[in-house]
């Protein structure tokens, strides 16, 4: 039996991230790990957390086809491996991908079976507070990923679920109700 493909995105600064390794670790499920063109920030690990790569390498990986969706968000590509995602399905288990929103469109289109779970903070102002509390941005990327947010928000409507992500614990436990379904 093959697992089932979880598609996670929201704005930076929706709690996603947190959220979504605290349930993988919960369920053991594993985390296709993306690949990006973005620098490590620290604290960090290379084929961990990402795939960090050159953009001239990641426009090959384009060119050859071994991209299950990509985008360019914040100046920099981030993108996933067919083989992160079709090593786990085969054998079972079910993978979650957090991507982009412009990525999680994508590849609902790719693949139909796929749930999309969007995230978002309950609303601007606790967005804003938590990147800066992040203390890992600047201003000018602060700005920048506040005015993509309100872009963002405009395709939740193309999700399945969404997760107003108001308390750690509530929102993993709802996307443990949505992955055991």
């Amino acid at each position: 039996m093959k697992g089932k493909l979880f598609i996670v995105s929201g704005p930076s600064g929706s709690g996603k991230s947190t959220v979504t390794k605290l349930v993988r670790d919960i369920l053991n499920i594993p985390l296709a790990i993306s690949v990006t063109t973005r620098q490590m920030r620290v604290g960090e690990v290379d084929g961990k957390d990402y795939y960090f790569i050159t953009k001239e390498d990641f426009e090959r990986k384009i060119s050859n086809g071994e991209l299950f969706e990509y985008a360019n968000v914040h100046g920099n590509y981030y993108g996933t491996l067919n083989s992160e995602i079709e090593k786990h399905l085969e054998n079972g288990k079910n993978v979650i991908l957090e991507i982009d929103v412009q990525g999680g469109v994508i590849a609902k289109s790719k693949r139909s079976d796929s749930i999309l779970v969007f995230f978002k903070a309950p609303n601007l102002e606790e967005l804003e507070k938590r990147l800066r509390g992040r203390k890992t941005d600047s201003e000018e990327v602060i700005q920048k990923r506040l005015k993509n947010a309100i872009k963002e928000l405009e395709y939740e409507k193309d999700y399945d679920v969404t997760i107003i992500n108001n308390d750690i614990e509530d929102s993993c436990k709802q996307l443990i109700e949505i992955i055991e379904g």
